[in-house]
């Protein structure tokens, strides 16, 4: 492992009208196995229930400089020579791709995981240098109240800041964010845990307003269903 540490992406794609189904098919078909072999750790592929023309995905390295050597193996590879075109035939654009890492010592995704349930992604937007201060803060005074309200928090991660290592794939540089990504049994679990944040005196009276406070835009949430091979679930 580089002295970078692993590095994450966090990857959403706007896809053409009723193309996901397609895309989710030459993917999981194509582009699991052969990432891996690359050197890639494949995570969480997902369908975004709020809308019906996003993919959302996310992929790890060991470093940067593996990324780059990975990204280079794969994308010169013999796979994409040959179904990346189909994949790209599905899409709008490809580029909104957020760099992160780690926030805790903890290592992200790792326990054993199936192919159900819904897991959610919340991204903080925050000022410039702020992401490990406000990091610490949310440990303390979020993440207890909602894995009381039902959610189990599976990772949670700043920005990566090097320099993206690939330019052939953009990603989002010069943003400062802190994202945690939470999982629940099925809908039902995630509209209660909703519920109870809402009738939380804690949450409503105290983490949320500090929370809000902190983000330059409003606290931005994806609620996600695991596709079939998704490595990331409930």
């Amino acid at each position: 492992m580089s002295e970078s540490g692993e590095v994450f992406e966090l990857r959403r794609y706007r896809l053409r009208p009723g193309r996901r189904e397609a895309l989710i098919a030459v993917f999981e078909r194509e582009f699991v196995e052969t990432q891996e072999a690359a050197g890639m750790r494949l995570h969480g592929f997902y369908r975004d229930a709020a809308d019906p023309d996003a993919f959302v995905w996310m992929r790890s390295f060991a470093g940067m400089a593996e990324r780059a050597a990975a990204l280079a193996a794969f994308y010169g590879g013999e796979a994409w020579r040959r179904w990346g075109p189909e994949a790209n035939a599905t899409m709008v654009n490809s580029d909104n791709v957020l760099l992160l890492k780690a926030s805790s010592g903890a290592p992200p995704f790792s326990g054993d995981y199936g192919q159900s349930g819904v897991v959610t992604v919340s991204t903080c937007s925050l000022a410039p240098g702020r992401e490990v201060e406000f990091a610490e803060s949310w440990e303390r005074r979020a993440r207890p109240l909602l894995e009381a309200g039902g959610a189990r928090i599976d990772a949670t991660f700043v920005t990566e800041r090097s320099p993206n290592s690939f330019p052939r794939l953009p990603v989002r540089e010069g943003e400062t964010v802190f994202v945690w990504v939470s999982a629940f049994p099925d809908d039902a679990a995630l509209s209660n845990h909703r519920a109870g944040l809402a009738q939380s005196a804690g949450w409503t009276g105290a983490a949320f307003p500090w929370l809000d406070g902190e983000v330059w835009r409003p606290l931005e949430t994806m609620t996600l269903a695991p596709t079939r091979r998704s490595r990331h679930a409930w």
